[in-house]
């Protein structure tokens, strides 16, 4: 996350693509968590007599929108994607409940059909979206256009992902056959993607620049299109496989990177701000993206990790709890952070 909002984005070299290598796939990775996160909340909810936490969604979805909208008006150079966490999270109430089948295929269909209806709206209407970040000095239906279709984080295809991570959530993690099975399905998708979308675009050409149905065949990060989709959202399967594989290391020997999970919200709004403050308008150059790249991942490993030997939780991750619940009321995770996965689990969690 750090390296592709800190950049640069340019360049050819080995050195520089291999650099480029998260964009388009860090993004895919967190919200795929996200939608785990969900599903580890909110497990209860779908045992008889489980209340549904919806209030307690719709305190964090209002929280990011608010926030989001308001760290937009920075000058970090980073489109926030908060806005759309908020709005996932407002989708995902009446789904807490429903049948996994239910959410898998909804995943599914979601990552084929979304980006063609983004495509067709556009084409419907004549005109090509202007694709920017929404901030809180816009309307509300500017806000929620924005979120919901003209984003760089649109919900009409982010949603894909997201289900396909509701639906992850709801198995067992920390069995090893599923771990398994999530390594070799998310090196394949990762794989199979990118590999369909060059010999698309060898035969048919590259898609016009204008928004039209041969954009389908492109794999190009941030497209929306399909093919991006299933390669990104592999790979962010493929991470999560092998880091629960590797529960007990990540456990005992990654325990900053576990902390920096733990602080996920703070140490993503903090990174914003020192962009803001103290960065911007650099990166020009490799060197200077690694360094300032370095710097920042470094200082976050040191603060989570000092920060949770501390404190039970992240300064802004407080905020998520709901000032009218309890400070000992059960947040729906304590069952799992006693399993061996807790760790890699917790990466993923609603904190």
């Amino acid at each position: 996350m750090i390296v592709v909002n800190v950049g640069p984005r340019s360049g050819d070299s080995i050195a520089e693509v291999l650099y480029r290598l998260p964009l388009g796939r860090a993004s895919l990775l967190f919200v795929l968590l996200a939608g785990v996160g969900i599903s580890l909340l909110t497990r209860r909810a779908r045992l008889p007599g489980g209340r549904l936490p919806w209030a307690t969604l719709l305190w964090r979805a209002g929280l990011l929108m608010a926030g989001g909208l308001a760290l937009q008006l920075l000058d970090h150079g980073v489109s926030v994607i908060l806005p759309t966490y908020a709005l996932l999270f407002v989708i995902a109430i009446p789904l807490v409940r429903a049948g996994s089948r239910v959410v898998g295929l909804l995943a599914v269909a979601l990552t084929v059909l979304g980006p063609v209806a983004w495509i067709a709206l556009q084409r419907i209407q004549g005109v090509t979206w202007d694709v920017r970040s929404a901030t809180a000095a816009d309307s509300p239906s500017e806000i929620l256009h924005n979120v919901l279709l003209s984003s760089p984080y649109p919900v009409i295809t982010w949603a894909g992902p997201f289900l396909l991570g509701m639906w992850l959530g709801r198995l067992d993690l920390a069995d090893r056959a599923l771990q398994h099975r999530m390594i070799l399905f998310g090196a394949f998708a990762t794989v199979i993607g990118r590999a369909v979308s060059l010999v698309l675009v060898a035969w048919r050409g590259d898609p016009a620049e204008a928004v039209g149905f041969d954009r389908l065949v492109t794999s190009v990060a941030h497209s929306q299109m399909p093919l991006w989709l299933i390669s990104g959202t592999g790979s962010g399967v493929l991470v999560l496989g092998l880091l629960l594989r590797a529960g007990t290391v990540v456990e005992r020997r990654l325990r900053p990177l576990v902390a920096a999970g733990q602080l996920a919200l703070t140490i993503y709004v903090a990174h914003l701000l020192v962009l803001d403050l103290l960065v911007r308008p650099e990166p020009h150059v490799l060197a200077e993206g690694i360094a300032i790249s370095l710097a920042l991942s470094a200082s976050a490993l040191i603060f989570a990790t000092w920060w949770r030997r501390n404190f039970d939780r992240g300064p802004l991750e407080r905020l998520l709890r709901p000032p009218w619940r309890e400070a000992n009321a059960p947040d729906g995770l304590g069952e799992i952070r006693t399993q061996r996965s807790a760790a890699p689990g917790r990466l993923s969690a609603s904190r």
